[in-house]
């Protein structure tokens, strides 16, 4: 059995004042712990001199105890590993417990959560999450980071890190690299901002919750793109927001449906330069229909601009937020899907009056994010690292794009119809009428395939089903053994039906 190597024990309860020695004590709680699998066969237990400092006792006391456990064989001594659990503890010398331990009462059905916790639970099994293979959403081009240049950023930082990376910072978070952001912002996005306004957060998600807690009440009802970002159904749910789904078409969220189906909507959540899941971009006039809503109304719009950077063709369509002249809109992005998903890094862009609010919220989250990878980050950027980056992974994106199409097309092209492919690192595929897409889904999962179902992203039950299929970590050969999996995962007479 493999040893473990820690030493650290619960703490240990001694009473000076019983009538039984010190020694014995000690006995009977280190044959409780081992017998109730509090120390595991292989655990080290702290030397004898070591125990006896800790419990400001003499040592004899613990001599007399590990003699007696490794007599009865529950201690072993281990050259070059001290004194450790035996690996195999005979059953006769587990004996029962010296003192009575209560058992839980046993109810029946499950045990309560919150309504809030409920909301979440209802929405999180999503199998193909599980899979980080073919066509896994929302995962880059890993083996395509300049991981040499990060590296070496991050040893100038960590081999000797200044004292101000290692105390407490601004729950704002890192001031270089909230400079940093503003003015990339500016320049490629078009954001209207100052670092005071930039938030660091761990994600666009961790930004969504925030912004949930600052900007809404319970009860109180928020527009959702139809169909939209499960992410976002799960924040709003957990907030106790009334969603009101509404629809999207060729130029993005329908605002006149939404001001018919809900005028006073206290937020608008929205993906307005690459609409997610369908790809859509909103037109102009929808924009300004949508930021004169929010004037009239007094309503917040949420902007997720989570992969605007690759657009295939022309230039990265513009921030709403930067045609916002009432600081009506909050922007929310993040660095997990242009660089790696574990970096947990994103930001959020916060009208002047709101930052105390926002700077309060994520004081009582978690205070702030990793100062070490928010400086080695300012440097990727200041650097040119992450420009460079950026161009060469649209390249690459676009490629794995036509190859997907491609396949798709040459593969099982009667199957699925392909409804936008022009920017991002996913795109949609329809599938027939009639077809239940999470049956699909779970079968792919099965052969090894990542393809979520697009009915997940409705907050209502959609009339047509289709695949949600992300291609910015799979290569070339992996998009042609995935589709072919993907087409073995469809019913055998699946290609005989006619798509409307």
């Amino acid at each position: 059995m493999k040893r473990v190597s820690s030493s650290l024990l619960p703490p240990i309860a001694l009473d000076p004042n019983k009538t039984y020695p010190m020694y014995r004590q000690l006995y009977d709680w280190f044959q409780r712990a081992i017998a109730s699998g509090l120390l595991r066969p292989g655990q080290r237990v702290p030397s004898t001199r070591a125990l006896a400092a800790e419990l400001n006792i003499s040592r004899i006391p613990v001599l007399n105890a590990y003699e007696q456990l490794q007599a009865e064989g529950y201690l072993q001594t281990i050259v070059g590993a001290g004194t450790c659990v035996a690996s195999s503890i005979p059953q006769e010398a587990i004996g029962p417990p010296k003192e009575k331990i209560s058992q839980p009462v046993q109810k029946k059905g499950p045990r309560r959560i919150s309504r809030a916790a409920l909301a979440v639970k209802s929405r999180t099994t999503q199998p193909w999450l599980n899979l980080s293979g073919a066509f896994r959403l929302s995962l880059p081009a890993l083996d395509q980071f300049p991981t040499d240049n990060w590296s070496r950023l991050v040893a100038r930082h960590a081999r000797r890190p200044a004292k101000h990376l290692m105390a407490y910072d601004d729950s704002m978070g890192y001031a270089p690299f909230r400079e940093a952001i503003a003015e990339y912002l500016g320049a490629v996005r078009a954001v209207r901002c100052e670092p005071a306004q930039v938030m660091a957060v761990t994600g666009s998600q961790q930004g969504l919750q925030i912004s949930a807690r600052v900007l809404l009440n319970p009860g109180e009802h928020v527009w959702m793109e139809e169909p939209g970002y499960l992410g976002a159904h799960q924040v709003f749910a957990t907030a106790g927001a009334r969603m009101v789904p509404v629809p999207v078409d060729n130029e993005g969220l329908n605002v006149g449906e939404g001001v018919r189906r809900c005028r006073n909507a206290r937020a608008a959540y929205i993906t307005p330069s690459h609409q997610y899941p369908l790809g859509t971009t909103m037109s102009a006039t929808r924009r300004i229909q949508l930021l004169n809503w929010a004037s009239r109304t007094g309503s917040w719009i949420i902007e997720d601009d989570y992969d605007s950077e690759y657009r295939f063709g022309i230039r990265p369509i513009a921030s709403l937020q930067g045609l916002d002249s009432d600081a009506r809109v909050i922007y929310i992005g993040t660095f997990s899907k242009v660089l790696f998903p574990a970096l947990r890094l994103g930001y959020v862009v916060v009208p002047r009056d709101l930052i105390p609010a926002f700077s309060a919220a994520r004081d009582a989250a978690d205070i702030f994010s990793s100062t070490l990878y928010q400086a080695v980050l300012t440097d990727f950027i200041k650097e040119g690292h992450f420009a460079r980056h950026i161009r060469r992974m649209r390249i690459l994106y676009a490629d794995r794009r036509n190859a997907l199409v491609q396949a798709i097309r040459e593969q099982i092209g009667d199957m699925l119809d392909i409804v936008s492919a022009e920017a991002g690192m996913h795109l949609v595929g329809l599938l027939p009428l009639g077809t239940k897409d999470t049956d699909i889904s779970q079968e792919a999962a099965r052969n090894g395939i990542s393809a979520m179902p697009l009915s997940r992203c409705y907050l209502k039950p959609p009339k047509r089903g289709g695949l949600v299929l992300g291609y910015g970590g799979t290569n070339a050969r992996q998009i042609r053994d995935g589709i072919h999996k993907l087409s073995l995962s469809l019913p055998p007479t699946f290609g005989l039906q006619n798509l409307p």
